[in-house]
């Protein structure tokens, strides 16, 4: 408990806990003011995530590169996971599709774009892995592509009315990347380890002080707590979003991916800082990727055990062009290998021009 408190009283983000226990006693109080709910969990989550990512990576330093690998692998988006699985079993499928897009373009687009910026402002010029690099998007590109297909194909006039036909086939592809997802692991952890070394092992030595029995206690306790919170964020978010005049598919693409991802920005962006790019791209890249290769696929499979029924990888228009341009250009700016400040500043641009047109120009139904 020292070594917890010590790094809570060390980490500024940490002292935001303090929400934690208000935005429970404020469900119990005052279950109505949806408002007030919605901003507290949303303060809540953010540091309950960076703890998580704490926890993961002490418990991932302990257990070898191929065990180590796997849980940053799908503990990395924990945060994500358990706020669509809430919804998930609200039927709030809009909020679901939409956190899985955003994720992708934050993280693909806004994470990186402002690594980049924030490391060029302190370096005139960055270099970093451009074979690392490459693996990364394309892994990215190949998902992508594969989650797209459903929508693509979503408005063909031969296909039988009610669903069935695009149920299948998001089946099939989830099915399809989760075996891309272990052989992706495989490559990166076994045959090629060679490649990613430099971003695997340069970032963790501060959590692998961390004595394993803390290390399990806190990502076990810690993800009770996200569960708990995240009940409360997604049973106000409907309401609190008519307040603040945002839809839902705002709520899930921007805010869900924003607050999700606060631990991991924070990580990147040290990194960047450090001019430690090699991790900052991977992280960025990385996460995009195992959201597109895991969660989406999972949540796809969970839907048929919790949904109130099985929900499709149909995305609307909007979604489907945001998260092919995020994957498109995130491919062209790392191929070269080199970075300066202006780089990072364009994409942090047009992840505003996603969010302001996401914000003023909604999707079909969800004004």
């Amino acid at each position: 408990m020292q070594i917890l408190l010590k790094e809570i009283r060390n980490t500024p983000l940490l002292w935001m806990l303090v929400f934690v226990p208000i935005v429970l006693v404020a469900e119990k109080a005052a279950p109505h003011s949806h408002t007030l709910l919605f901003v507290l969990a949303v303060l809540a989550i953010v540091p309950l995530a960076a703890l998580l990512s704490h926890a993961t990576e002490a418990v991932a330093a302990r257990t070898g590169d191929a065990v180590g690998g796997l849980l940053n692998a799908t503990l990395g988006n924990l945060t994500e996971l358990i706020i669509a699985i809430t919804a998930l079993r609200a039927g709030q499928y809009m909020l679901v599709k939409a956190s899985i897009a955003g994720a992708i373009v934050t993280n693909a687009v806004f994470m990186l774009g402002a690594c980049l910026l924030l490391g060029g402002l302190r370096y005139h010029v960055q270099e970093y892995n451009r074979a690392g690099a490459r693996l990364s998007s394309g892994l990215l590109l190949m998902a992508t592509v594969a989650l797209l297909a459903p929508s693509a194909v979503a408005d063909l006039d031969h296909l039988p009315q009610g669903g069935d036909i695009l149920n299948k086939l998001s089946l099939g592809i989830s099915i399809l990347l989760i075996v891309a997802y272990g052989l992706g692991l495989w490559f990166s952890l076994g045959t090629h380890k060679e490649l990613f070394a430099s971003s695997d092992h340069g970032g963790d030595r501060e959590e692998a002080h961390w004595p394993i029995g803390v290390a399990v206690g806190t990502l076990l306790v810690v993800t009770v707590l996200v569960a708990l919170v995240s009940e409360i964020f997604v049973e106000s978010v409907q309401k609190a979003a008519e307040t603040f005049g945002m839809s839902p598919a705002f709520v899930g693409f921007i805010v869900v991916s924003l607050v999700g991802a606060a631990a991991e920005f924070a990580v990147a962006f040290a990194a960047a800082r450090k001019d430690r790019l090699d991790m900052a791209v991977s992280i960025a890249l990385g996460s995009a990727s195992q959201i597109a290769l895991f969660v989406a696929p999972a949540l796809v499979l969970l839907s048929y055990v919790v949904g109130p029924k099985p929900m499709d990888l149909q995305f609307w228009p909007g979604a489907v062009t945001m998260v092919m341009i995020a994957t498109v250009t995130s491919a062209f700016i790392t191929a070269s290998g080199r970075s300066a400040w202006f780089v990072g500043a364009l994409m942090v641009f047009i992840y505003a021009v996603f969010a302001l047109t996401l914000y003023v120009v909604p999707p079909a139904g969800q004004g």
